[in-house]
């Protein structure tokens, strides 16, 4: 009787669970060293201060906003000034510092009503080594909704005799764009105003003088509100107002003397643009 044939093994010694064990082994080196990548050549997002939300080495860039509420904003004017405010918020860079403000009358100065960095919103972050969802939340709760509500009080009429707009500037500018942190961060200062100055040592209204800016310079104001804005840019965003329809001070001549003020005062002027409604 023949004997079997005993069965012939592979020639590598290695059967398909061999060959399924190398192949998930390779899949978990893989995967192992996707994750060291990422922990160690992705940027991790800076170490945030609690109450500012800023990096704690200082935010990336600043945009302070600038209300002037001296006089009510027409409603066209307002629905415009919403989306504009609505637009920088959502758009702003993470880590970069929004101040929200307002004229401060009494003091020549400004008051700020918000004041905090953009944590960031999650996006770009990786799944792999974040918390988007997280990430979100914390965006909404403590940059989205708090920046909204100081703009929609902000936007609340306070009339006032005077409208000190330099000295509002200055006060921004002494408190956010100055000092060797700010050097070289950006820089950004949006107004929305009628950029009619009013104060005891300098007025643009038609009674008090022409618009030139040689008239400015003669004046106490052009020293005490000299400011020094270190590069920033500064967007302004004018209001019209009027009297029995008609402008109360010639808005290009208005335009051409706040080129010249951000100029002198080493600002750079981002752009100047009339608002609707009036």
């Amino acid at each position: 009787m023949a004997r079997p044939h005993p069965r012939r093994r592979s020639s590598s010694g290695i059967g398909w669970p061999g060959y399924l064990g190398i192949a998930l082994f390779f899949v978990a080196l893989c995967s192992g060293a996707a994750l060291v990548y990422l922990a160690f050549f992705t940027e991790k997002p800076p170490s945030l201060a609690q109450d500012s939300l800023c990096p704690v080495d200082g935010p990336r860039g600043v945009t302070v906003i600038l209300i002037d509420t001296s006089d009510d904003l027409p409603d066209a004017t307002r629905r415009e000034v919403f989306g504009l405010l609505d637009e920088i918020i959502t758009t702003l860079p993470p880590y970069y510092k929004l101040d929200i403000r307002v004229l401060d009358v009494a003091g020549s100065r400004s008051r700020s009503l918000f004041a905090k960095c953009n944590p960031g919103d999650g996006t770009g972050l990786s799944e792999w080594t974040n918390n988007i969802s997280v990430a979100r939340q914390r965006w909404v709760e403590s940059f989205r909704k708090p920046a909204q509500q100081a703009i929609d009080s902000s936007v609340s009429p306070a009339r006032a005799a005077s409208s000190p707009i330099m000295g509002a500037i200055q006060d921004i500018a002494i408190g956010e764009f100055s000092g060797s942190v700010r050097q070289s961060t950006r820089k950004t200062l949006y107004i929305i105003s009628d950029m009619i100055e009013s104060t005891k040592d300098y007025s643009q209204y038609p009674r008090s003088g022409d618009l030139s800016y040689q008239r400015f310079k003669q004046s106490p104001a052009y020293r005490r509100y000299w400011t020094e804005l270190n590069d920033a840019t500064i967007f302004v965003r004018l209001v019209t107002r009027q009297v029995n329809g008609k402008p109360v001070v010639d808005d290009r001549q208005l335009m051409q003397f706040w080129q010249e003020w951000i100029s002198d005062n080493h600002g750079r002027v981002g752009g100047l643009k009339r608002l609707q409604g009036a």
